[in-house]
């Protein structure tokens, strides 16, 4: 169990970031262990494609070295997302690591499974080898994440538009006890069911909070005191991911309301933005925009603000809609 104790400048300092190097680094679990993320199959099987070429295997060897088989990753590898942050600023800031906070790191991972040999090569020489990991990081986000990350982009800025509103509406308190069921805020700390054990006085800092494609079963926080404060949170609606759109002409409901309505119902069991629902199914944003207003004037899909975001989402009428069609 760890708990996370918060004073007031930390609650005023709670944010949101999508963080691409953070998905970069847990895909590793999804390749060693498909069974436990079935959702992202489609996925798992071209990204093993993809690391069998030798010449891709080579390259990507220190980052699946110091991954695998580990579920405990060093704090440096996993930095705290930052609003509009992208791959490469991220890979800046860890080719920036001191070294100290490397080994520090790194041995904080000790308990959960011994290094492997590269992981034992980076202790003994952080800045000689560093700059060879940020490579592997580089080379498996181009050759495994880059094509996908818009898809995934979409599913996670459409999360954090949910939680902001959350936390507009509900406070920190709302916020922190529906982004994970192992979740409880007790007014001054948040104690989070894990096996983790670790205790964070998080010091006037604030908490930097991003949604994971590839963290499906808990909140991972960074392990350490001196690192910054973070922590990474399955998404909501995971399952949508990799749905494309519009449905197949044999769907019923397309029959019924045309394929582009059809696919945005399909998607909308999850609140989403008009930019959100363009990228999944591959509409314009003016036909999505032209398919919500058909949609929202029938009363199958309602629209709220949360801050600069229109979210849309399926009515009580929308989904028993979508449930007879799915035979349900």
């Amino acid at each position: 169990m760890s708990e996370l104790r918060f004073t007031p400048a930390d609650v005023a300092g709670v944010r949101f970031g999508v963080s691409p190097a953070n998905e970069t680094v847990m895909s590793m679990w999804a390749l060693a262990d498909p069974a436990r993320y079935p959702v992202h199959l489609r996925w798992i099987d071209r990204a093993r494609a993809t690391l069998r070429r030798p010449e891709v295997a080579e390259r990507v060897g220190p980052l699946v070295d110091l991954t695998l088989p580990r579920r405990w990753l060093p704090d440096f590898l996993t930095p705290a997302a930052r609003p509009g942050v992208e791959m490469d600023g991220q890979l800046d800031q860890i080719a920036a690591t001191p070294p100290a906070v490397v080994v520090r790191d790194l041995l904080s991972t000790l308990q959960s499974r011994p290094l492997r040999p590269f992981g034992r090569a980076l202790l003994a020489d952080p800045a000689g080898l560093l700059p060879r990991l940020v490579e592997a990081m580089r080379v498996w986000y181009d050759e495994a994440i880059a094509a996908d990350w818009p898809r995934m982009r979409a599913l996670l800025d459409a999360d954090v538009a949910y939680r902001a509103g959350q936390l507009a509406e509900g406070g920190a308190g709302r916020l922190f006890e529906r982004i994970h069921p192992s979740l409880r805020w007790l007014g001054d700390r948040v104690v989070s069911d894990d096996p983790f054990e670790r205790d964070f006085d998080l010091r006037g800092r604030g908490l930097a909070l991003n949604p994971s494609v590839f963290s499906l079963q808990r909140v991972l926080w960074n392990l350490l005191e001196d690192s910054m404060p973070a922590g990474a949170y399955p998404v909501r609606a995971v399952g949508t991911l990799w749905e494309s759109g519009p449905e197949p002409a044999g769907d019923a409901l397309a029959r019924v309301v045309g394929g582009g309505r059809a696919a945005l119902l399909h998607l909308l069991d999850a609140a989403s933005t008009t930019t959100d629902l363009a990228r999944l199914t591959g509409l314009s944003a003016g036909n999505v925009s032209q398919h919500l207003s058909a949609l929202h004037a029938a009363g199958l899909v309602t629209r709220s603000r949360a801050g600069r975001h229109v979210l849309y989402r399926n009515t009580e009428v929308g989904a028993a809609l979508l449930r007879a069609a799915r035979g349900g």
